[in-house]
C-alpha cells in the first residue's frame, strides 16, 4: 500500500502535469484563444454598445506578451471613438488566472481617443448606461466601490510605459480641444511627459514629471508649463466663460489602502499663482499666490469624508476642515472649519487679490481665531445647524482700505453705481437741502421699514442667525439662490461702499465689511439708520427719503401719514418698479394693498402702533407728486392737473 507521503507526492505530480499541459495548450493555442477573445469582444461591443470594434492583426510574442495592430472602435452613425495603430503589452499569467490582472509594460503609438458632441448626439453615450436595477436594489458601499474602481484603474497603469504620438480630442458643439501626447515615458518609477494643447483660442506646451508607482499606489507628480507662459485651463473658458490659469500643480499620493473596512487616501495637492476670471466671481482677475491641501479622505460603508486631520493653507491662512456626506440613517451633510489663532494682518494680506479689493491697503493689529459648525439633514431640513464664532484678541483696524467705514460718521458724497456707471452725486450732510436727520423722519416710516426689512436691527450685530439659517434651507431646497438674509446693515454697506454687481466678490466683501462695522461699533445704530434712509434708492433716480417724500407725495418726511409710510416701506425691495402696483385708474392693485396691510398688522401685533394710529388711515394711498407721471393711466379727469403732473425730464432734477 502507498503511504500518505507517497500519495501526496503523486498528487503534486498530477497537478504539475496538468499545469504543464495547460500551459502547453495555452502556448500552442494562444493565438487561436486570442482571436476567440477578440471575436467575443466584437460581439459584446455590437450587441451591448451598438459599436463596431475591430483589430486588424493580433498575435502573441512569447507566452505573456500581446501585440495588437490597427484597433478601431466606431459607434453606429457616429464619429470614431478610438483608433490606435499599435499596442504592445505584457502581463502575468498567475494574475490572469487569479483575475487580478495587472499590466507590466505598455507600448502604444499613433492613435487617438475622440469625444464628440454635435446636433446628432454624443459618440460615447452608449458607454454611460447605468444598471438601474442594480442601483435600485443594492445600497452602495462607498469604500468598496471606490477601492475596486481605483484598483482597476491603477492596475491598468503599467509599471513601465512608452507612449508616442497619441491624442485626446474633444469637440463639444464646435468647442474643440486637442491634447497631443508627443512623448510619455514611465521607467524605474520615473515619469516624463510632453503634451501639446490646442483649442479654438490657445496653443500651449505642457510637461508632467515625477515619481509614479501604480503597484505601490504612490505618486509624486508636478504639472507645469513647457514654455514661459502660465498654463491656461482649456475648454471651460469657451464653455462657461471661466478663464483660469496657474504656474504649476504638485500632486502627491502617499497612501491608498483599506483598513478595517474603511478606505484611506492620504496625500497633498498644491498650486502656485492660480488665477480665475469670471463675471460672476469678480470684475477683475482673482489671484491666489500659494495654496495647499494636505488631505486625508475616508470612505466607509455609509459615508465619504475629509478627515479633521486634513489641513488647507491659502497664503498665510491655515484652515482645519472637516466635511462628511453620511447616509447611515438619514442623508446628512456636515462641515466644520477652524482657523487657529493667527495674526489679523496676515489674514488681510493673504486674501486673494481681486476678490477683496476694498480690503487692499487695510492695516490691523491683534489676533483672532474662527470656528464654523454646519450640519444639514436632508430629511429634517429645519434642524439645520449653523454656528459661526470669531474670537478676537486686541483686534483693531489702524488703517482702512478703499472702504473707509469711518466716513459714515461725517459728511460725505454718495454716488450710486448702476451697470458700472456712476450716478449723480448725493451729498450726505446738512448742506444738502433734501438730507433729513432721523428725528425729522416720520416715526411711522422708521417703524414700517424696520418691520419690513429688519425688525431686530437695533439688537443684532449685522446678521440675523435664524433668517440666515432659513435662507440656507430654502436655497438648498430650490438648488438655487432663491432667498437672501439681507439686513439693513448689509444693505447700507452694499449701497455706500460697494457696487450693485451680483458677484461672489461683492457678497464676500459685504459680509466682512458688515462684521467689521457692527462688531467694532464704528458707527451707532441710529447713525447707520439715518444714513440708510438718506442714500437708498426709492424710485428711478430718486435717492434718500427727502427726495422720495416729494416725488410721491409733495411732502416733507416728517409729514408722511401711516398709509404713505406703509407704501414707501413696501417699495424698498424694488423701488424702480413701483408703478406696477397701480392700475390704469391710479389705484393700488389688490396684492399691493394686501402687502401693506400685512406690514400694518405686524406693527400692531408688535405694539409699534396702536389702533388709534390707524384711524382714518384705511384710504388707499394716493400718488400726487411727480411719480404720478410714471403710472399707466387711461385718462386724467382734470386737464389742468394733467398738465401740471406731466413728466418733464429737464425738471426732474433734485
Amino acid at each position: 500500500m502507498r503511504t500518505k507521503k507517497q500519495k501526496f507526492f503523486l498528487f503534486l505530480k498530477i497537478v504539475a502535469a496538468l499545469l504543464a499541459l495547460l500551459l502547453g495548450g495555452l502556448y500552442f493555442f494562444r493565438d487561436s484563444l486570442l482571436q476567440q477573445v477578440l471575436r467575443k469582444a466584437e460581439t459584446k461591443f455590437e450587441q451591448e454598445y451598438n459599436c463596431q470594434f475591430s483589430v486588424k492583426q493580433a498575435n502573441f510574442n512569447g507566452l505573456s506578451e500581446v501585440e495588437l495592430h490597427n484597433l478601431i472602435l466606431v459607434p453606429k452613425n457616429a464619429d470614431t471613438l478610438l483608433a490606435v495603430r499599435k499596442i504592445k503589452t505584457s502581463y502575468s499569467l498567475f494574475e490572469l488566472f487569479t483575475g487580478d490582472l495587472q499590466l507590466k509594460n505598455l507600448e502604444m503609438n499613433h492613435g487617438f481617443i475622440q469625444l464628440v458632441k454635435n446636433k446628432n448626439g454624443r459618440n460615447f453615450d452608449a458607454f454611460l448606461k447605468r444598471d438601474n436595477e442594480e442601483k435600485a436594489t443594492e445600497k452602495r458601499h462607498y469604500a468598496k466601490l471606490a477601492y475596486r474602481l481605483l484598483n482597476k484603474v491603477l492596475n491598468l497603469v503599467p509599471s513601465e510605459m512608452q507612449l508616442d504620438n497619441l491624442s485626446l480630442r474633444m469637440d463639444d458643439m464646435g468647442r474643440k480641444v486637442v491634447l497631443h501626447l508627443n512623448d510619455l515615458r514611465l521607467e524605474n518609477h520615473q515619469l516624463q511627459s510632453e503634451i501639446q494643447v490646442k483649442t479654438n483660442t490657445l496653443v500651449q506646451h505642457w510637461k508632467i514629471s515625477g515619481f509614479a508607482d501604480p503597484r505601490a499606489k504612490k505618486a509624486d507628480l508636478k504639472f507645469f508649463s513647457g514654455d514661459t507662459t502660465k498654463i491656461q485651463v482649456p475648454y471651460i473658458d469657451e464653455r462657461f466663460g471661466l478663464k483660469s490659469s496657474f504656474d504649476n500643480i504638485h500632486i502627491k499620493l502617499d497612501k491608498l489602502e483599506m483598513e478595517s473596512g474603511e478606505l484611506h487616501i492620504d496625500g497633498f495637492t498644491s498650486i502656485e499663482n492660480f488665477t480665475l476670471n469670471h463675471p460672476k466671481i469678480a470684475k477683475k482677475d482673482v489671484v491666489i499666490a500659494n495654496a495647499r491641501f494636505d488631505y486625508r479622505f475616508l470612505l466607509g460603508r455609509d459615508f465619504i469624508s475629509i478627515d479633521s486631520t486634513s489641513s488647507a493653507q491659502l497664503n498665510h491662512i491655515k484652515v482645519k476642515p472637516f466635511a462628511e456626506y453620511n447616509t447611515e440613517e438619514d442623508t446628512i451633510y456636515r462641515l466644520k472649519v477652524a482657523i487657529p489663532k493667527m495674526n489679523a494682518q496676515d489674514f488681510i494680506t493673504s486674501l486673494p487679490k481681486g476678490l477683496f479689493t476694498n480690503f487692499e491697503g487695510m492695516e490691523t493689529e491683534g489676533n483672532f481665531d474662527y470656528q464654523l459648525d454646519f450640519a444639514y439633514n436632508k430629511n429634517k431640513p429645519d434642524d439645520l445647524i449653523f454656528d459661526s464664532k470669531l474670537n478676537k484678541e486686541n483686534l483693531r483696524i489702524t488703517k482702512y482700505g478703499a472702504a473707509n467705514l469711518a466716513k459714515l460718521n461725517g459728511e460725505f458724497t454718495y454716488r450710486a453705481i448702476e451697470n458700472g456707471v456712476e450716478q449723480r452725486p448725493i451729498l450726505v450732510g446738512a448742506a444738502n437741502p433734501n438730507y433729513t436727520p432721523l428725528d425729522q423722519i416720520s416715526p411711522y416710516l422708521e417703524k414700517a421699514v424696520l418691520t419690513s426689512e429688519d425688525p431686530s436691527f437695533f439688537h443684532h450685530r449685522g446678521f440675523i442667525n435664524e433668517a440666515f439659517k432659513q435662507s440656507i434651507v430654502k436655497n438648498i431646497r430650490t438648488r438655487k439662490f432663491a432667498r437672501g438674509a439681507s439686513t439693513i446693515s448689509m444693505q447700507l454697506v452694499k449701497n455706500v461702499f460697494l457696487t450693485r454687481e451680483k458677484t461672489l466678490s461683492r457678497k464676500l466683501e459685504e459680509i466682512l465689511l458688515v462684521y467689521i462695522l457692527e462688531n467694532n461699533r464704528i458707527a451707532s445704530k441710529s447713525r447707520m439708520l439715518e444714513v440708510y434712509f438718506n442714500v437708498i434708492e426709492w424710485g428711478p433716480n430718486v435717492y434718500g427719503i427727502g427726495e422720495a417724500s416729494q416725488f410721491y407725495f409733495q411732502k416733507r418726511p416728517s409729514d408722511l401719514t401711516l398709509t404713505e409710510c406703509l407704501y414707501l416701506a413696501s417699495i424698498v425691495p424694488k423701488p424702480k418698479k413701483f408703478m406696477w402696483q397701480f392700475d390704469d385708474q391710479g389705484n393700488q392693485k389688490p396684492y399691493a394693498v394686501k402687502n401693506q396691510r400685512f406690514i400694518k398688522n405686524l406693527m400692531l401685533r408688535r405694539a409699534l402702533i396702536t389702533e388709534q394710529d390707524t384711524t382714518g388711515q384705511s384710504v388707499p394711498v394716493y400718488i400726487s407728486g411727480r411719480a404720478r407721471s410714471f403710472l399707466k393711466l387711461k385718462t386724467l379727469v382734470d386737464s389742468t392737473a394733467a398738465d401740471s403732473l406731466r413728466f418733464d425730464p429737464d425738471e426732474f432734477n433734485f
